[in-house]
């Protein structure tokens, strides 16, 4: 069960949204009309802060790219109705793990426990204060992780444990999502259209090995505080990414994190930097060649999660660095 879950999440988070089985409110109604206005400024002012589905064009290189959703959504059958016809003229489709990188995933799972659990050097217990550690046991209990395990979590997953509230972990039990990038997939296996991947299947661990133990347990701590939010966090998400509006992943995450009772503005300033570097701006800039590349085979179809579309690192921004011109297409 722990090694699906695990394989879940390495591809979902820090993006990870909604999900039928919960039941939280959006977050975003209930906003203070000037907490709502300064999210509204902050991803207006953001480049391609708004929009799912792009053309990047050079030369004769022609690329559709679709930001993702990676869970199951009724909402996913209008959205494919409109990149059929897309994947279908592909010369290759592009995502972030292919049907085989996955394979590969499952295989370290099985034989390499350390990926998850820390195997020598301090556990948990002994990384955090006692308050701390109780409350997480206690958060990763209702998860269905028994205390004794949790002890021995690499610091990392623990967190994004936590961004899955357990309402989700029905779901991620069975490591299986049938979520967009799924879809696209299973699309372009039909069409017999070649599926290559974004990334190697090991570089999420690759990301997070490069963090600082004491780094990992910060962002745990973030977390934990933010805890009681999750479920809510997670149906905002999930309305905003279909109103195309899925920066708000971001910039409303941070909002309430600096809201948030025990965490000071120096700690959110330091974690979200470490995050968006290591989880996003390391990432977008190590696909841009791999994109540029593919344009060889042809008319490309590339989907990853809707995240790292936008900001000056983004994946949009970078292609437009490179020459391309980007403009928005169709969604649904």
């Amino acid at each position: 069960m722990l090694k699906k879950i695990a394989i879940a999440l390495l591809w979902l988070w820090p993006a990870l949204p909604g999900m039928a089985a919960c039941t939280g409110q959006d977050i975003v109604p209930g906003l203070p009309a000037g907490d709502r206005a300064a999210l509204d400024a902050q991803i207006d002012a953001t480049p391609f802060g708004r929009g799912n589905a792009w053309r990047a064009t050079r030369g004769t290189a022609v690329v559709d790219i679709v930001g993702t959703y990676h869970f199951d959504d009724p909402r996913h059958e209008e959205v494919m109705a409109a990149l059929r016809p897309r994947i279908d003229t592909a010369a290759a489709v592009l995502v972030e793990a292919g049907p085989s990188e996955m394979e590969e995933l499952k295989s370290d799972m099985l034989t390499k426990p350390e990926l998850m659990f820390v195997m020598k050097g301090a556990t948990l217990p002994e990384m955090m204060t006692e308050a701390d550690w109780q409350d997480l046991s206690g958060a990763l209990a209702k998860r269905g992780m028994p205390a004794i395990f949790a002890a021995k979590l690499q610091p990392w997953y623990a967190t994004m444990l936590l961004a899955a509230p357990p309402c989700m972990m029905p779901e991620l039990e069975t490591g299986e999502t049938n979520g967009l990038d799924a879809r696209v997939i299973s699309r372009a296996l039909d069409r017999q259209i070649p599926i290559l991947a974004l990334e190697p299947y090991d570089a999420a661990f690759e990301r997070f090995r490069a963090m600082a133990p004491e780094v990992q347990v910060e962002m745990l701590r973030m977390s934990l505080l933010m805890d009681d939010d999750a479920e809510d966090m997670l149906a905002t998400l999930s309305r905003a990414y279909f109103d195309e509006d899925a920066r708000l992943v971001w910039d409303l995450g941070r909002m309430m994190a600096e809201k948030t009772p025990g965490l000071d503005q120096d700690q959110v300033d330091r974690v979200y930097a470490m995050m968006e570097d290591t989880l996003m701006i390391q990432r977008n800039e190590s696909w841009i060649p791999v994109i540029e590349e593919a344009t060889n085979r042809g008319r490309l179809f590339v989907a990853f999660g809707a995240l790292h579309l936008s900001g000056e690192k983004g994946v949009l921004a970078l292609l437009r660095d490179k020459g391309f011109r980007v403009e928005p297409i169709p969604f649904r």
